[in-house]
């Protein structure tokens, strides 16, 4: 099997990642994350997952290497990591009562034959009602300051929630697993093949 490198020092991308059984190394892509003038939410992940995956490739130039991003859009803007409980407030305050969708951009890159094979996975929260009370128990107790829209779905901000629409919940976490499964594939590793190898 080909080295496969998840281009993300995300411990919760990795976590996803390791569902899969498959060996990999990780690697930090350092790139500008800035959007372009116009640039919609959707081109904007869709091309910070090229670029993340693609800049890895000096260290890995025989792999395939896995980029992904994410954004969150209420009401048309794109919102990113709060990085405090003040800026945490604020978003969270804004998503009660309303929907807001996740758009996360994925790539798998062969970085030997520089070809990548990239898509746009989305995922729509569903907010209940939130009062001041609910907001500042909820990041007292999780501090989700590095997590696009001040929530980690995989633990307490499920209480936030009043539905989730996606085909695949990894996705919301930061990963879209089932869509990676069928891009490896594409790239020419089958996931489940890969296991009998493994325990051989």
């Amino acid at each position: 099997m080909k080295t496969l490198v998840l281009g993300s020092t995300s411990p919760f991308r990795k976590t996803i990642l390791e569902k899969l059984q498959l060996p990999f190394h990780c690697a930090k892509p350092n790139i500008d994350e800035t959007a372009l003038k116009g640039e919609s939410p959707q081109a904007l992940v869709e091309r910070l997952a090229i670029e993340k995956a693609k800049a890895v490739t000096s260290e890995y130039p025989n792999a395939l290497i896995i980029g992904s991003d994410q954004v969150a859009v209420c009401e048309g803007e794109i919102l990113g990591k709060p990085h405090s409980f003040d800026n945490a407030v604020i978003q969270l305050s804004k998503f009660s009562g309303k929907s807001i969708i996740f758009y996360t951009g994925l790539c798998v890159y062969d970085s030997e034959k520089d070809k990548a094979i990239a898509l746009v996975e989305p995922f729509t929260v569903h907010f209940n009602q939130l009062s001041p009370k609910d907001i500042e128990n909820y990041l007292n107790a999780e501090q989700p300051y590095n997590c696009a829209g001040s929530f980690k779905s995989e633990g307490l901000g499920i209480c936030l929630f009043n539905k989730l629409e996606g085909d695949d919940p990894n996705t919301l976490i930061g990963l879209p697993l089932i869509k990676l499964v069928a891009l490896l594939k594409q790239q020419g590793i089958d996931v489940l093949a890969e296991q009998s190898k493994i325990t051989d």
